[in-house]
């Protein structure tokens, strides 16, 4: 978990580097602003899920970097992930076993497929999250 941290930080400053001298909203990269289940929640149902990841942004569609933040800290995917109608949410129906810590980034500094309308990658995201035992 220590490597996780340092590498946040340092995908953090990177970031936030690129935002600094940004002008407006538009010019910034998007960035992840809720998240279902909610990060670090430590009481999620097991059983098939909709993860939602939600961007500052419209995204480009079929474009996406779920990507497992540590070996097997993935659950089974069901299906393709989608986005709803307002093309900010992201969304992958998965299968949660109980009792298990499960975590993604979203982006990260070799996958950046997550992109807005521009093609701006978004800020990288761990999204880790434990399920009820």
């Amino acid at each position: 978990m220590k490597t996780i941290r340092l590498m946040m930080l340092a995908l953090t400053c990177a970031s936030l580097c690129c935002v600094a001298f940004a002008e407006d909203l538009d010019s910034m990269p998007p960035v992840v602003v809720k998240t279902s289940p909610e990060a670090g929640a430590r009481d999620v149902a097991a059983g098939t899920v909709e993860i939602r990841v939600t961007f500052s942004k419209k995204m480009q569609d079929k474009s996406w970097s779920w990507t497992s933040a540590w070996q097997g800290s993935t659950p089974e995917g069901i299906g393709a992930p989608r986005y709803e109608n307002d093309g900010k949410t992201c969304v992958m129906k998965v299968k949660l076993e109980p009792g298990k810590t499960y975590g993604y980034w979203i982006n990260s500094e070799k996958f950046r497929n997550f992109k807005d309308a521009q093609g701006k990658p978004s800020v990288p995201y761990l999204l880790a999250f434990e399920t009820k035992k």
